[in-house]
């Protein structure tokens, strides 16, 4: 990732967001075996709409990656995978393929259907990373599939004069704008790296949906201390116009995600999110009938 000093705008907060309640992942797997931490589950899609499900995922045992996500659909909304280590080949039923390396971004909107892979391209080391499910509209729901690899140096980043580091994947943060924006559901999600003792502010709509993963050390969310592999859920107030990230005697790394909720019905089964269970009965019968993207 390279990182530049810019003439930044401030973000200026002035009524920081309290946490609401911290959130501990859950263990399982998914694909093929892979062993991963559900953040966000599916009891809090309501809560944190638009955002339907978070994954961390991080291991030196091959074991716990190696067999990947073999071909499998998606209908009605977005993948945003983001690696911090290790590579993994993605192939998908509408003809796209990218290879996924360190600091990289693969974005899926998946919109009327498609059948993906994703495949580990390494036999040993660190593999790490995150998977965000980001919702549709119910307009955009049956959208043709769109798909772009983003590499660690196409990402925009910026340096604050506090030292604090971010990565704007979506949104816009201190004026920089991230590599992709979304008009219906306004994703903001950054990866902010703080030194010992930094200070990170940002400005969030009061109506958006927000939350904190930390992922490395801890932090101090208006006075709530944050530790490694929790996620902060932060307040909605009409008054409160951001949030306020502080890192204590050591560094930290959190992932700062909100949003615009779409205020829509969800109706889930496995990786088809629509709004009725209508639509999920011909969303499995689609697939089953080959009619997603390319075929099944």
């Amino acid at each position: 990732m390279s990182v530049e000093r810019l003439a930044l705008q401030a973000e200026c907060v002035t009524q920081p967001r309290n946490v609401e309640r911290l959130v501990a992942g859950q263990a399982t797997s998914d694909g093929a075996g892979v062993k991963l931490t559900r953040v966000l589950t599916q009891p809090l899609q309501r809560r944190l709409d638009p955002f339907l499900m978070l994954d961390a995922f991080g291991s030196s045992d091959p074991g716990d990656y190696l067999a990947g996500f073999p071909d499998h659909p998606h209908r009605g909304f977005e993948t945003i995978t983001y690696m911090i280590a290790g590579r993994m080949r993605h192939r998908d039923s509408a003809g796209h393929e990218g290879l996924l390396e360190n600091g990289g971004v693969q974005w899926m909107t998946a919109g009327r259907g498609v059948i993906h892979s994703e495949m580990p391209e390494q036999e040993d080391g660190v593999m790490e990373g995150f998977q965000l499910w980001l919702n549709l509209p119910a307009r955009d729901k049956m959208c043709a599939p769109w798909y772009r690899d983003f590499a660690a140096a196409e990402l925009p980043s910026f340096m604050t004069d506090d030292g604090v580091q971010a990565t704007v994947i979506a949104g816009e943060s201190h004026g920089v704008t991230g590599a992709v924006t979304r008009d219906a559901t306004a994703p903001l999600y950054l990866d902010v790296h703080l030194p010992a003792g930094a200070r990170f502010e940002q400005a969030l709509p009061a109506g958006h949906n927000a939350f904190v993963y930390v992922y490395r050390g801890k932090v101090e969310v208006s006075g709530t201390s944050v530790t490694e592999q929790r996620m902060a859920i932060l307040a909605s107030s009409a008054t409160a116009d951001g949030v306020v990230i502080e890192a204590g005697d050591a560094p930290a790394r959190v992932l700062l995600v909100a949003g615009r909720p779409l205020g829509e019905p969800i109706a889930q089964y496995g990786p088809f999110v629509m709004n009725t269970q209508a639509e999920l009965q011909t969303a499995v019968m689609d697939f089953r009938e080959g009619r997603f993207a390319g075929g099944a």
